[in-house]
C-alpha cells in the first residue's frame, strides 16, 4: 500500500524509506543508549505526548534563533552548523536510526551541545511546535522517490510544505539541496505554492553552494558518480 497509518488512525504517506539499515556497531549502540535521551527536544512522539501538547524549545535552548534540519542523514551538516553557530539552537529529525547513531558519534567528537535530536518523522514535531518557531530550515538530499507513482511521497508536496510553512517565522529561510533534476523541478513547482519565494537571480544560482556549506557524505557520493548538486533557497512569505 502507498499509505501508511498515522498514530491518530488517519492515512499517512511517508516521505522517507528505511528505518534501519546495516547492523549498528557496538559504539553506535552505546551512543544511542547513553546520549540520545539527553538530546531530546521534548515530548514529541505520540507515545510520549498523545494529547499533542505544545513543547517549549526556549526552555531547552534559551532565547536564541532556532533552526530545523529535516532528515539529517549522517549528521555532517548539522554538526557543522552547530559548531559554526553556537548562538543558535538546532533541531534535527531523522527516522533512519543508523543516521541518528552516526550523528551522535559526531556530536561526541565535536563536543557541540546546541542541538537536539528527534529520531522520527518531522511531522510529529510540526504537531507540537508553536507557529512561527524556526528561523531557518534545511532539506538536504531527501529521499528522491524516483518512481513517478511515488512522487507524492516526496517532502516537496503540499502535505508536508504547509505544516513547514506554519512552523517557520515570516521571512525564514528554507534551503533545499538535491542532485535529482526532477526533484528540482518539483521543488520549484510546489514550494512557491505553499507560501515561499525563490531567492535566485536566475537558474545558474542553483549551482552555487551556500557560503557556510559543508559537503555531506551523500553529496560526495553524488559527485563521484557524476551527478550535479543543486542548491535552492526560499523565503517564507
Amino acid at each position: 500500500m502507498d499509505n501508511d497509518t498515522h498514530p491518530s488512525g488517519a492515512p499517512w504517506r511517508n516521505f522517507y524509506g528505511r528505518f534501519k539499515g546495516k547492523t549498528l556497531r557496538p559504539s553506535q549502540e552505546t551512543y544511542l543508549d547513553e546520549d540520545l535521551d539527553a538530546l531530546s527536544p521534548g515530548p514529541i512522539s505520540w507515545e510520549e505526548n498523545p494529547d499533542r501538547n505544545p513543547i517549549n524549545l526556549a526552555s531547552v535552548f534559551g532565547d536564541v534563533p532556532l533552526w530545523l534540519e529535516i532528515g539529517f542523514g549522517g549528521g555532517e551538516h548539522m554538526v557543522h552548523q552547530a559548531a559554526a553557530n553556537p548562538g543558535t539552537g538546532l533541531v534535527g529529525c531523522e527516522p533512519f536510526i543508523n543516521g541518528v547513531a552516526m550523528l551522535l558519534g559526531k556530536v561526541r567528537a565535536a563536543g557541540v551541545s546546541n542541538l537536539r535530536i528527534y529520531p522520527g518523522d518531522v511531522r510529529n514535531l510540526f504537531d507540537v511546535v508553536p507557529d512561527a518557531t524556526f528561523e531557518k530550515a534545511f532539506l538536504l538530499y531527501p529521499d528522491p522517490w524516483p518512481k513517478k507513482r511515488h512522487h507524492r511521497r516526496r517532502f516537496v508536496t503540499q502535505e508536508f510544505l504547509v505544516p513547514l510553512h506554519r512552523a517557520l517565522k515570516p521571512g525564514a529561510e528554507f534551503r533545499v539541496a538535491t542532485d535529482i533534476p526532477d526533484y528540482v523541478r518539483q521543488t520549484l513547482q510546489e514550494v512557491p505554492k505553499a507560501g515561499f519565494e525563490w531567492l535566485a537571480n536566475g537558474p545558474e544560482d542553483w549551482r552555487k553552494p551556500w557560503g557556510d556549506w559543508t559537503r555531506t557524505r551523500y553529496e560526495q557520493k553524488a559527485l563521484r558518480e557524476g551527478r550535479v548538486p543543486h542548491y535552492l533557497t526560499f523565503r517564507r512569505i
